[in-house]
């Protein structure tokens, strides 16, 4: 164990972190998929969905461990052979998508001869945020016109959140905000980034008038969900939604300061996507209190690091990576907790390492794995910049010894020498030699 700890490199305390995240999500996941499990097979034998959730975990550390073994770097030349990719992907999914876990949108393909689903828009917000790191590192010096920018970063930005948008705009909003948190850190020019919000908001306006007029067509039909969620945000109609926020608003009540115990959740069997988009209701409602703040916590001390690992890289590129990569993970698990809360209207934005299913923990450990490979960069830096120090200091403690020796007198030197003979009288004619 300790072998395979010292294999780790990077900020050891990100993978502290991560690995309590990761580790105690295995509780809440076990109990509340007990409502699927009755669901889909009728048996609430959870222990399938428990190996499950452990597959998915050990697969996501792998993938840690795996991308954080390769250079940072290679990603700002991966990115833009990627992001082509990544529209063809999300152009598949708006015209072949599968809806899973009781969720009514299509956001999932299926790969083929594995049978899993995956969920395109994820990986399309990684290769974008490095996108944009790459393009703000590679300008910093050069005061490009703004048309060129438009050209060579926002129409490619416009054109991703465009085939994400018809499909999940919780996720669409979620990217826009961090490319915008993206470019302002990146020191792109103020008047430009305001010209671009506005833009956004006129081509969201745009979507939603044409969504208006052609409400029948399968590319709109989230407009009106989008709608009704947040009407019954701001008013008291009864909904499919207001229901999942009621159970989950009983469940946080019911877990008071100490909570109802593990595996004792009563709304788990009423609230749906227990496992997933409302498990921090069943969090508060097993731990209390106490485990609500304390997960709340160490998103924020995840965040405090993701912090520090930005300030300490060396390169633009670096720290944009770490914030891009980073603060949507720890947001995302802001806006999930503020749902089960009710302070913002129902997303179906899962809690980043807690909350079941593949792609999500796949994704996030993805992101993980590129800002480890960041700190590791660091840290290698500076063990060089330690070892140069200590190579330094023994050659000058071997420089003030020859000098030390070249002060003394002759005889003073190898007074200290035993005299010796290379004649030698004793039996083994190697004494000599072997004495001196």
């Amino acid at each position: 164990m300790k072998e395979l700890v010292n294999k780790l490199k990077g900020d050891r305390v990100i993978w502290s972190f991560v690995a309590l995240l990761a580790l105690f999500s295995f509780m809440p996941v076990f109990s509340a998929s007990s409502n699927l499990a009755y669901i889909g097979h009728g048996t609430g034998n959870t222990l399938g969905y428990l190996i499950k959730h452990l597959a998915h975990i050990c697969i996501g550390f792998l993938i840690i461990y795996w991308v954080h073994k390769v250079p940072y770097h290679y990603f700002r030349a991966i990115s833009k052979i990627a992001l082509p990719v990544v529209w063809f992907l999300l152009v598949y999914t708006l015209l072949k998508g599968t809806v899973i876990a009781g969720a009514n949108a299509s956001r999932w393909i299926q790969v083929p001869f594995i049978g899993i689903t995956f969920q395109t828009s994820t990986l399309a917000s990684i290769v974008l945020f490095i996108f944009v790191a790459r393009y703000l590192s590679k300008t910093k010096e050069e005061n490009e016109p703004f048309q060129v920018s438009l050209v060579q970063l926002w129409i490619p930005v416009f054109i991703t959140l465009a085939l994400i948008l018809p499909a999940n705009f919780s996720t669409t909003a979620l990217i826009f905000c961090m490319v915008i948190m993206l470019t302002f850190i990146g020191k792109y020019p103020l008047k430009y980034i305001g010209f671009i919000i506005g833009s956004g908001i006129a081509m969201l306006m745009f979507f939603l008038l044409v969504a208006k007029a052609f409400p029948d067509s399968r590319f709109f039909s989230r407009v009106g969900t989008w709608g009704s969620r947040i009407e019954n945000f701001t008013t008291d109609k009864p909904d499919e939604d207001d229901y999942q926020i009621e159970k989950a608003k009983i469940a946080i009540a019911s877990g008071r300061l100490g909570g109802l115990g593990p595996g004792k959740s009563v709304q788990k069997n009423f609230l749906p996507q227990s496992s997933s988009d409302f498990i921090y209701a069943i969090v508060v409602e097993e731990y209390g209190l106490v485990g609500g703040v304390s997960i709340l916590l160490l998103y924020l001390l995840l965040l405090f690091r993701f912090v520090i690992a930005s300030h300490k890289a060396n390169t633009l590129f670096g720290k944009l990576v770490v914030v891009g990569l980073g603060f949507p993970m720890i947001f995302q698990a802001m806006i999930n907790m503020a749902v089960a809360v009710e302070l913002l209207p129902v997303t179906g934005q899962t809690l980043p390492l807690i909350s079941s299913g593949g792609s999500s923990i796949w994704m996030t450990c993805f992101s993980l794995g590129i800002i480890i490979s960041v700190t590791k960069k660091e840290e290698e830096i500076a063990e060089e910049k330690e070892e140069k120090e200590r190579r330094k200091e023994a050659l000058q403690r071997l420089i003030d010894k020859e000098l030390a020796e070249e002060d003394l007198p002759a005889d003073e030197i190898y007074e200290e020498e035993e005299m010796y003979s290379i004649l030698d009288n004793s039996k083994n004619p190697m004494n000599a030699v072997l004495n001196k």
